[in-house]
């Protein structure tokens, strides 16, 4: 019988093809993205960093299963957090600022603290957003840029890890989130530096800036300047920001509910004076919304919930507040944060008739993305994100490389 070496044997049985045809789409689509220009297997990155915090298997293996998606350079990773994250716990925990969010992750999902560690986390988040329906294909896009500065106590730009984490919990939504991996002191490489340890991966379901669920529902976050959100009505438990995006793609079809959701907590975003926020959602059926948390006082923590939507000059949002009530405001209709890229999407949008193509999104983005001129805290574009909300997939790109692009699906 001749022996056949099937590495390089020249095939041409059509069944055989399809075979291996399917066995490549299986092994590019199995961890839910690839690389246009790449379709190499998502094999887990080696590394020998420690998680000295953790002991259970489950969570190791997990830790471990890390991709670097573009092979050694550090700046994407992408991971299924496939352990149970306490959600219904966390809801529970009265969580109000990072502080007790890292008291929750060290309780709940670390396996020991060695006194020699600490355990913190930070949150911040720049940014511009837009949604609008595609009429060319009837699908509906939502596009992101996620501007945000990191430098060190030299004014040195620190350059971040993005990692993309996939989730699907029981009883839940599957959904797909992006996290700066900074806020929990990853710089880039981190995963295979030799020396940071890789337990706080644990708090990724609760570090996300963005993301989208199987259902076609999208939620982003942007930074405000006033003094943080705090709602204290005593019937209701409170809620971090961080945790509020987690609860909502994990249990949230569409808009509505989400912002029903909302309505059920004390909303709370931190201690930081200058460091309040609002969500920007979308969703499959074309619903879209800003949520703002409002106030009639400056001196005073916003606390009255607003939700703006069904109008196209909403269809877009920045670093200042645009609710109506917040016009003659300072940090309103007085603010400058954002505005010149606010200007650039309400006008992009106008001269489409609100009506946006991915690559016209794209182009939205690239418009109003910002480089490394920028100073301030919220410039500098980390990545930028189109939502196919309709189609249930994020395309993205890093650093402004506009011809090198990721696919993400829940």
């Amino acid at each position: 019988m001749k022996k056949v070496n099937v590495l390089y044997q020249d095939i041409t049985d059509t069944a055989i093809k399809w075979q291996l045809v399917l066995v490549l789409f299986t092994v590019v689509m199995a961890f839910g993205s690839c690389c246009d220009d790449s379709l190499s297997k998502p094999t887990p990155t080696p590394t020998q960093n420690k998680a000295s915090m953790i002991t259970d298997k489950d969570k190791l293996a997990m830790l471990y299963s890390m991709v670097d998606l573009e092979g050694d350079k550090g700046r994407i990773y992408e991971i299924n957090y496939n352990v149970d994250y306490l959600l219904d716990k966390a809801l529970d925990f009265n969580i109000d600022c990072t502080d007790k969010l890292t008291q929750f992750v060290a309780v709940n999902l670390l396996d020991t603290i060695p006194p020699s560690r600490s355990t913190s986390l930070s949150y911040d988040a720049g940014c511009s957003a837009f949604a609008a329906p595609d009429k060319t294909t009837g699908d509906f896009i939502m596009g992101r840029n996620f501007d945000f500065n990191h430098f060190d106590s030299d004014s040195n730009r620190v350059m971040i890890p993005l990692i993309v984490v996939h989730t699907a919990p029981k009883g839940g939504k599957k959904s797909v989130s992006f996290v700066d991996g900074l806020f929990v002191k990853y710089q880039s490489g981190f995963y295979t530096d030799g020396k940071s340890d890789l337990s706080m991966l644990m708090a990724l379901p609760y570090l996300l800036l963005d993301g989208i669920n199987e259902d076609g529902f999208a939620i982003s976050i942007l930074k405000l300047d006033s003094l943080p959100t705090k709602q204290q009505n005593p019937d209701k438990k409170a809620i971090f920001t961080t945790v509020a995006m987690r609860m909502l793609l994990d249990k949230a079809s569409t808009v509505k509910e989400a912002v029903q959701m909302l309505k059920d907590y004390n909303m709370c975003m931190d201690k930081d004076p200058r460091a309040s926020y609002h969500f920007f959602m979308a969703d499959a059926t074309g619903d879209y919304a800003i949520v703002e948390y409002t106030y009639s006082d400056s001196n005073k923590n916003p606390d009255n919930m607003e939700i703006l939507t069904g109008h196209d000059t909403l269809r877009c949002v920045t670093n200042f507040y645009v609710s109506p009530t917040m016009q003659k405001s300072k940090l309103g209709g007085g603010s400058l944060h954002g505005r010149s890229r606010y200007n650039s999407l309400r006008e992009g949008l106008a001269a489409l008739n609100y009506n946006v193509t991915p690559s016209q999104a794209l182009s939205l983005l690239q418009t109003v993305a910002q480089g490394e001129e920028s100073k301030e805290s919220t410039g500098f574009t980390q990545w930028s994100e189109i939502y196919n909300l309709s189609k249930r997939s994020v395309t993205m790109n890093i650093l402004r490389e506009w011809g090198k692009t990721f696919t993400f699906e829940p």
